[in-house]
């Protein structure tokens, strides 16, 4: 972050933003190329000025409509046509703003996240230039701003990473080596690991049972980050399936080597987790991820089978592709024992909720109308958007089973994402509590800044919502 003249900057490319009501800078304003100029949304021209950097030229659209998610995706159109000049460094010029902090941020998390690339598993590693360097062309007092965003953009990108890589190495233990590394990186948290002779000792049903078809066993990861609140803790729990089949319910063929993914929430909440230890954010935090392959096999859990849950509720496992409920069920139970005051739950839990909000809104389901309206104000914050969805008691009635106290599946093909979570509501007792169904916007969202795979969706959310609880 520094203030520099556009032919100071030091960088291969330099990056303004155009308002309708705007016009170009003196300095480029008769430079090849600046006669294609367009102040239309997303709009690009590239200039040449003589003997200074090029300058790309992003269209900001009606000043009166600029707002963070407008400034993360003009970031993001800058950072592609750097990509395609095989530019390694870019200065951008804060466009004006009346909330310059949010603008200065906008840009960083934008820029950084579409210049991601995952190349990790290529034998012949792309060798084309990579934007490394970015300087924001505004007053020094929001440089904290910057580099907060810069941190929690690449927090986001580890979860990405989490996310891309395949689940013969993404396993279980792999997770829970993730978790320890976090932990090993700041004084303030500590890490637990349930393994499976562990998770047998507490009679933690469903885990066990998700896991029981496949060589993997299914962890527990706790991580206890102790910032010094003065309430009690809040708790954040993530599905980590690590690959899902589907179990004996066998997904389709076509397009399956996408569950690896299925551990994106377990991502979000690790990643969300080290950044917040990062910030030393005021807060007492217990991050659960409960991790598991869900593989079909001779000995994998059976459609019918009834298991207990953590805490004693028994459940019938109609369907051995509903996997994510019962995980997440043993998890939630034990964040309420461990005395958390407010918990948030992340998964990729249900097709439903990608027929219902597509890829733009993941669903918040919650209990209590104080966290839901902090986590609505934590999504609108961030651009990771939430849509609140109701419960009601005869969602519950739809999850009630025949043998058991549970079903795992819906008694008819209604209402899957509030059927699930009137599931996951049964484990949290009075404890206030959110659910956020991720299932749609954790992939191929389109997004301009995190494109068309791992999205690494919900860090950043995590981040501002324990912010906003913190006492």
């Amino acid at each position: 972050m520094k203030q520099a003249e556009l032919a100071a900057s030091g960088a291969d490319l330099v990056a303004i933003g155009l308002f309708e009501e705007g016009s170009l800078p003196e300095a480029v304003a008769a430079a090849p190329g600046a006669d294609s100029a367009r102040p239309g949304f997303k709009k690009l021209a590239l200039l040449r000025p003589v003997g200074t950097p090029p300058v790309v030229v992003v269209g900001l659209g009606k000043r009166g409509g600029i707002d963070a998610e407008t400034l993360r995706v003009a970031a993001a159109v800058a950072a592609k046509e750097a990509a395609r000049l095989e530019a390694t460094s870019l200065a951008w010029e804060l466009p004006e703003s009346e909330e310059a902090e949010v603008a200065a941020a906008a840009l960083v998390t934008g820029t950084i996240l579409a210049a991601y690339r995952f190349d990790r598993f290529k034998s012949a590693q792309d060798e084309a230039p990579r934007l490394d360097s970015l300087t924001l062309l505004a007053p020094s007092e929001l440089a904290e701003a910057a580099e907060v965003a810069a941190l929690l953009a690449a927090a986001q990108n580890r979860a990405r990473d989490l996310q891309f890589t395949p689940a013969n190495v993404a396993t279980p233990a792999f997770l829970a080596a993730r978790a320890e590394e976090i932990a090993a990186g700041s004084e303030a948290i500590e890490v637990e690991v349930f393994d499976r002779a562990a998770l047998e000792e507490k009679g933690m049903g469903g885990l066990l049972a998700v896991g029981q078809g496949g060589p993997q066993d299914p962890r527990l990861i706790v991580l206890r980050y102790s910032g010094g609140g003065s309430a009690a803790p809040i708790a954040f729990v993530g599905k980590g399936v690590t690959f899902d089949t589907g179990g004996i319910s066998l997904k389709p063929g076509a397009g399956m080597q996408e569950m690896k993914m299925d551990m994106s929430g377990g991502a979000a909440v690790l990643e969300a987790t080290a950044a917040i230890a990062e910030l030393g954010l005021p807060v007492d935090l217990i991050a659960l991820v409960p991790t598991t392959e869900n593989m079909p096999s001779g000995t994998a859990v059976k459609p019918g089978d009834v298991i207990t849950q953590y805490g004693g509720t028994t459940v019938e496992v109609n369907n051995t592709d509903a996997e994510g409920r019962l995980i997440l069920a043993d998890a939630l139970a034990y964040a309420v024992e461990l005395g958390a005051e407010r918990i948030v739950d992340i998964a990729t839990l249900t097709g439903a909720v990608e027929v219902a909000l597509g890829k733009t809104y993941a669903a918040l389901i919650a209990n209590d109308d104080a966290l839901a309206a902090e986590a609505l104000r934590a999504g609108k914050e961030t651009g990771e958007l939430l849509w609140r969805m109701p419960l009601h008691p005869e969602y519950l009635e739809l999850m009630k089973g025949s043998v058991a106290d549970l079903s795992n599946l819906g008694k008819k093909r209604l209402a899957g994402t509030l059927t699930a979570a009137a599931f996951l509501e049964q484990f949290v007792g009075e404890t206030a509590w959110a659910h956020l169904d991720i299932a749609g916007t954790a992939w191929d969202t389109g997004r301009a800044y995190v494109g068309n795979e791992a999205s690494g969706f919900g860090v950043r959310l995590l981040v501002d919502l324990a912010q906003r609880l913190a006492p």
